[in-house]
């Protein structure tokens, strides 16, 4: 579960200060998805990067699965992001020289040496989770020889590799058209109710907001409940 309680958020201007998040709260639960939408620079990502813990508020709570962030020393606030935070990046970021499932396999070796049965285990899982998001036929692809909406799909099984309860995706669907970004949308909230986890996602395109289980409009920094969207008929 994720949970912001009165979140504020600022950053130096100058000899002002800019309001990034002003005393915003949200929670979201497991195997639900929640959607932050409003115009570029009113705070979503900011919102995004205070809920995965990149960025500590100057006030307020950030809770993960009822864990205080405040609460934990850097290493524990690294590990815990580590183990119960997946991220989706809007871009996909994927290392040209490895392959889809190489991409996935090197998330589950970082700071460890793997055994020859931890490379097994590894290799086993990275197939499952490209097999869950379609990808099994071209697991030994790299990045050039896949579509854009393939190599967001490679990112979005990439941040499941350590399990986590909980999923942030920002933009995901920016350099998609219509049709694949559809796609992507609907992966991500199969996997959220599947594998359970609580996913906080940030979008402009009013046309997914339907689809999800709640949705937040950020202006200025200020996050509130957005405007009921009709689904299409």
């Amino acid at each position: 579960m994720i949970e912001l309680r009165d979140v504020t958020l600022t950053y130096p201007d100058g000899d002002g200060i800019i309001t990034a998040i002003n005393a915003a709260s949200l929670i979201v639960k497991p195997g639900e998805i929640t959607a932050i939408t409003g115009p570029s620079g009113s705070g979503k990502s900011s919102v995004l990067a205070v809920a995965s813990t990149l960025i500590a508020p100057q006030q307020g709570s950030v809770l993960i699965n009822g864990t205080p962030a405040a609460d934990l020393s850097r290493i524990q606030t690294a590990a815990l992001r580590r183990d119960q935070i997946g991220i989706v990046f809007q871009q996909a970021n994927l290392l040209a020289s490895l392959t889809a499932l190489e991409q996935l396999e090197v998330m589950s070796h970082l700071g460890s040496t793997p055994t020859r049965r931890s490379r097994s285990e590894t290799r086993a899982k990275a197939m499952e989770l490209l097999a869950a998001v379609g990808l099994e036929k071209k697991a030994h692809k790299r990045p050039n020889a896949l579509s854009g909406g393939e190599r967001q799909r490679v990112n979005i099984a990439r941040a499941f590799m350590n399990d986590p309860s909980v999923l942030i995706v920002d933009e995901p669907t920016s350099s998609l058209d219509q049709e694949r970004g559809s796609a992507i949308i609907e992966l991500i909230i199969e996997l959220t109710r599947t594998r359970n986890v609580a996913t906080l996602l940030v979008t402009h395109d009013r046309t997914h907001l339907p689809l999800m289980d709640a949705v937040l409009a950020m202006v200025d920094g200020d996050l509130s409940a957005h405007a009921p969207v009709a689904v299409a008929a």
